[in-house]
């Protein structure tokens, strides 16, 4: 999934060979989830249809403050769309729009809408070698870019006039990976590698039966999607669960025994800068498991069951500088058990939800939480587990930066 789903893309086109592209571009945008809306100067039009944009954009596309061939046509307000945007893409941006962008000459719609822009401005240059090189392009470039504009580097390639140079505007799919860098780079989990485990694990009794919870995975897979979203590096070990993830920033392994999820944790611990134990383990192994089906003849089944490993505690014994998070389901002495997991695990802090909570635990969307940390306990209200997963990660955020 893209950093720029839900993103507000205002796409302004200029009058250059290279806004044929944009209809590639247009597309892109809205693939990865983005709203986009379509300013073209009247140039532009003589080298791709607003019909074109329209239909690819699924909105309006604008190229002048009223409707000329509409004698009662609302005026077009630069203003509201420059304030509507999260941010701004002028590609082509042409010598001839750059030039105006830098002195603040507003003779057409999307200028005076570039003026009005209060969010971050793209541009990418196209024109020919020569016009590229030019001193007065040159100072258009620096200009824009003290104004905080950000240029999106022309790319070298064959040119409309024949010549081979600078020059050309950027591939689409370049454009889009530029943008994409640039909104990942503030995110707060940037450069962080972020470990979660996530749904129940299975132990074996026979062939057939097992060992195990009511766990769904929810709420791990919560935290794994936002965590992405907040520019880390997601590894996600999950049990056995319906839930499926189709996510490339998320590295996901599959497990099933406490012993192959010990394994897996173990080896990603060591490179990650936060571990996350939102799985819920199952404490408990048969000593022996058949080998065949278990028939049943008789009235009771005695099963000798041992411990599982403790893969919480076995992290926290090998602790150094990762951050270390731990879940405690409760039924009873919730707080006083919690805190008890909190010290012997040695974790960071703990994330407690009761089973006497009502939305809370297993299955459901919604949970409510209580963070402890040695010193102190933050109690939040029921929500989402999305909801819940935010405010988890805003408080490792918190830890990270202290």
């Amino acid at each position: 999934m893209s950093v720029l789903k839900g993103k507000k893309v205002l796409l302004g086109i200029t009058g250059g060979i290279a806004a044929f592209k944009t209809a590639s571009l247009v597309r892109l945008f809205v693939k990865a989830g983005a709203e986009v809306k379509v300013v073209m100067t009247p140039a532009a039009k003589e080298f791709i249809t607003p019909l074109t944009l329209s239909t690819l954009s699924k909105n309006e596309v604008f190229s002048s403050f009223t409707d000329e061939e509409d004698e009662n046509a609302k005026w077009n307000n630069h203003v509201e769309l420059g304030l509507w945007a999260d941010f701004m893409l002028i590609a082509p941006a042409t010598a001839s729009t750059l030039s105006k962008m830098a002195s603040g000459n507003s003779d057409n719609f999307l200028l005076a809408t570039y003026l009005s822009a209060k969010c971050p401005v793209f541009f990418a240059p196209a024109m020919d070698l020569d016009m590229y090189k030019h001193p007065s392009t040159s100072k258009s470039f620096k200009t824009l870019e003290a104004y905080g504009n950000i240029m999106i580097p022309a790319g070298t390639g064959e040119l409309a006039s024949g010549l081979h140079g600078e020059g050309r505007m950027a591939e689409p799919e370049d454009i889009l990976e530029f943008l994409e860098d640039r909104f990942t780079r503030d995110l707060p989990l940037k450069g962080k590698k972020v470990v979660i485990t996530a749904g129940p694990t299975y132990e074996a009794i026979d062939p057939v039966r097992f060992i195990g919870n009511h766990s769904s995975g929810k709420m791990g897979y919560e935290i794994a999607f936002n965590a992405a979203e907040m520019g880390a590096e997601v590894v996600l070990i999950s049990g056995p669960t319906h839930l499926n993830l189709d996510d490339k920033r998320i590295d996901l392994i599959r497990v099933t025994s406490t012993r192959d999820m010990y394994e897996a944790a173990h080896e990603n611990f060591g490179n990650a800068d936060v571990f996350i134990a939102a799985a819920a383990v199952a404490d408990y192994k048969a000593k022996t498991v058949a080998d065949k089906k278990i028939k049943k003849n008789d009235d009771t089944l005695s099963l000798e069951l041992t411990k599982t490993e403790d893969i919480l505690f076995s992290l926290g014994q090998v602790k150094a500088s990762q951050k270390l998070i731990g879940f405690a389901l409760e039924t009873n002495n919730e707080e006083e058990n919690a805190r008890k997991k909190l010290k012997k695990k040695n974790l960071d802090f703990i994330v407690l939800n009761s089973l006497n909570d009502k939305g809370a635990g297993f299955k459901g969307d919604t949970n409510k939480i209580s963070i402890i940390y040695p010193d102190r306990k933050k109690d939040f209200e029921l929500k989402t587990k999305s909801e819940v997963a935010r405010d988890i990660l805003k408080e490792i955020v918190e830890l990270i930066n202290a």
